[in-house]
């Protein structure tokens, strides 16, 4: 496909940042925040070797993972899928990204580990 990006390009990767918030079906799931991690991979636009050890040139992760906090705490949804799908593409449309891959967990079933939605979205060329 054309506008995919190219598959060697730099991945930066945040895993498991926690964040609480708001987020199920029933509403006494809703009550109170509840924790969820969120793990993140981006390729910036720029290459490694395109920013020469400059923060300034380079998408900064901890801005990102600030960024992912402040948004994640500020949604109220049902769904872990959509506010995935939601959080993706805050992030695409915030950073010098060209694709992001978000996985976020919740943990409300007693009898596993978590569940999780995982979305890849990329960035509109044009």
């Amino acid at each position: 496909m054309p506008n995919e990006p190219n598959p060697h390009l730099d991945r930066i990767h945040i895993e498991q940042l926690e964040i609480s918030t708001r987020i199920g079906v029933p509403e006494q799931e809703r009550a109170a925040p509840q924790r969820l991690t969120v793990s993140i991979s981006f390729w910036p636009d720029q290459q490694t070797r395109d920013v020469a050890d400059n923060i300034h040139k380079a998408v900064n992760y901890s801005a990102v993972a600030e960024e992912t906090k402040s948004f994640v705490r500020d949604q109220s949804v049902s769904l872990v899928e959509t506010l995935a799908d939601r959080l993706a593409a805050h992030l695409l449309r915030t950073f010098a990204i060209q694709k992001v891959t978000v996985e976020l967990r919740k943990f409300p079933l007693q009898d596993a580990k978590y569940v999780s939605a995982t979305v890849t979205r990329t960035a509109s060329v044009g």
